[in-house]
């Protein structure tokens, strides 16, 4: 195999004819008797009232203009690390299960030379490689489970088969995508507000990947610059020196594994562990309720204002596939109750936690929580098989003595951290409002949901049932919420896991 690499590759897809001149009109708008628009702006507006909003914080007005990106060749650890790492952005990520087996594609840092480049390099085909001989070895045993998942019978057809043939490959593919780097390539469709990309400027030396990051944020800036050079050239925007940024306060390495043996030892054998909550969240639910309606407890006790929002009897919005939480009067009743979580899943996994964006996370620096020996999460599926354990375990190994070779060789470490897989551990506090957790417990207690976020979000639905009962009684995957109310019950389509998870959940067995 050949390793392919490059710069990244930037698009600005699509973007407001006039964005800057838009911003104007809009902050003009607020103080006029009329809608302004852009043919109303003089030059003279254009130079005051942009730096009088811009340094007087009143940024709104930048917010309205979006620009659509397209982004190729950046790799998964600058995603995570900085793209996905706020929640103001909208994001349709290659999924890391159509990565092509025999065809290694990486971020290999430019500043690498001589043996640190040659370790670099080796240490990502050794992944693919791995990971290759990994997707072979699970495709057997997920062939089977999916067989009797879908209940195949002797005189099945051909097809049929086939068709289940292919799923397997597919999810064996998913699986072993753990050993690959977080140096992999990955391409996306980034949209953000004009605000926002004035802050991914400023703060584009922050983060485990500032090298990447400033390369890439500076041609988001250049393609903007170039469809309209007022957004730039009249609001003065630039990065924050790297030693500026606070968390540069804090030497790198000064770490011990104290942390994360603490941390495990509070998880007590969970994924996800609850660590705070609201004291009175199902009074203050219910109060909120009963605000909505301008109730008082005896006209509305706290059960019937609980299950006016949850239960989805009552409340058929619960039934829905289009989250309307946030726009209904009722469900925003939910806001107040708030739950903090600590939890330990592999980068990929958080990957793809960290979408639920209005569950927000305290993630680490993994150039501050490096750990010295190897720390991964290994899938269930890879548990389960001697051979692919076997294979896991050694490709793991080689990674973390890649690391240590770079480091030996006065690579930085965040660049030597590009060759750890990823089923490296990352241990993180997360927290949400009820509004934002129901929505994803809903879809992430379907078996089809991430393995660790499947395990993370029934860890934490057991924990809040048995701390508010009453709150927790109406919480489970589409299947279990629509009860025979709404048709389909499953809302996966084709997509069906093969279990009828609602005739026994919360102990449905999940194996795949």
């Amino acid at each position: 195999m050949t390793l392919a690499t490059g710069a990244p590759v930037v698009t600005l897809r699509n973007a407001p004819v006039d964005p800057y001149d838009g911003a104007i009109a809009a902050a003009r708008t607020c103080y006029a008797p009329r809608l302004i628009t852009t043919r109303d702006l003089t030059d003279t507006q254009r130079a005051n009232i942009g730096k009088l909003t811009y340094d007087g914080g009143h940024h709104t007005v930048y917010q309205h203009a979006h620009f659509e990106f397209g982004l190729e060749q950046v790799s998964r650890q600058f995603v995570w690390s900085f793209l996905h790492s706020h929640p103001f952005y909208n994001s349709e990520q290659q999924s890391q299960r159509y990565v092509k087996m025999g065809e290694p594609r990486a971020h290999v840092p430019p500043s690498l030379a001589g043996e640190a480049r040659g370790v670099f390099e080796r240490a990502v085909l050794d992944a693919w490689a791995s990971y290759e001989r990994l997707s072979a070895l699970l495709k057997d045993d997920t062939f089977r489970i999916l067989k009797e998942l879908r209940y195949v019978t002797p005189n099945v057809s051909a097809e049929r088969l086939r068709g289940i043939e292919r799923e397997a490959e597919k999810k064996s593919i998913e699986t072993a995508r753990y050993v690959i780097p977080l140096a992999a390539f990955t391409a996306m469709v980034h949209t953000i507000s004009g605000i926002t990309l004035y802050r991914l400027w400023r703060m584009a030396e922050s983060g485990d990947a500032p090298g990447e990051t400033r390369t890439i944020v500076a041609a988001m800036v250049d393609a903007v610059r170039a469809h309209d050079p007022q957004l730039f050239d009249r609001i003065a925007v630039e990065p924050i020196a790297r030693e500026s940024l606070p968390e540069a306060a804090v030497a790198v390495g000064r770490h011990s594994t104290a942390f994360a043996q603490q941390f495990d030892a509070r998880l007590g054998g969970r994924v996800s562990k609850l660590i705070d909550a609201s004291p009175e969240a199902e009074w203050v639910t219910a109060e909120a309720v009963r605000a909505v309606f301008g109730l008082d407890a005896a006209e509305m006790p706290d059960d019937e204002a609980i299950a006016r929002a949850l239960d989805p009897s009552q409340n058929r919005l619960r039934l829905d596939t289009l989250n309307l939480s946030y726009h209904s009067p009722l469900m925003r009743a939910l806001q107040h109750a708030h739950y903090v979580f600590a939890k330990r899943i592999s980068h990929t996994a958080d990957s793809q936690d960290q979408r639920h964006r209005m569950v927000p996370a305290s993630r680490p620096l993994m150039t501050m929580a490096d750990a010295p020996e190897p720390d991964v999460v290994m899938p269930q599926l890879i548990a389960a098989n001697p051979a692919a354990r076997a294979e896991f375990e050694a490709q793991v190994a080689r990674a973390w003595a890649a690391r240590d070779r770079l480091l030996s060789l006065g690579v930085p470490r965040e660049l030597a951290l590009y060759v750890l897989p990823n089923a490296t551990a990352v241990r993180f506090i997360e927290s949400g409002p009820l509004i934002a957790l129901v929505h994803k417990w809903t879809m992430r207690t379907c078996f089809n949901a991430q393995e660790e976020i499947y395990r993370a979000s029934m860890d934490e639905v057991e924990q809040v049932q048995a701390r508010h009962p009453r709150l927790g009684r109406h919480l489970g995957p589409p299947c279990v919420i629509r009860n025979g109310l709404i048709s389909p019950r499953c809302t996966e389509g084709t997509h069906f896991c093969g279990v009828p998870v609602w005739r026994d959940w919360p102990n449905a067995v999940r194996r795949l």
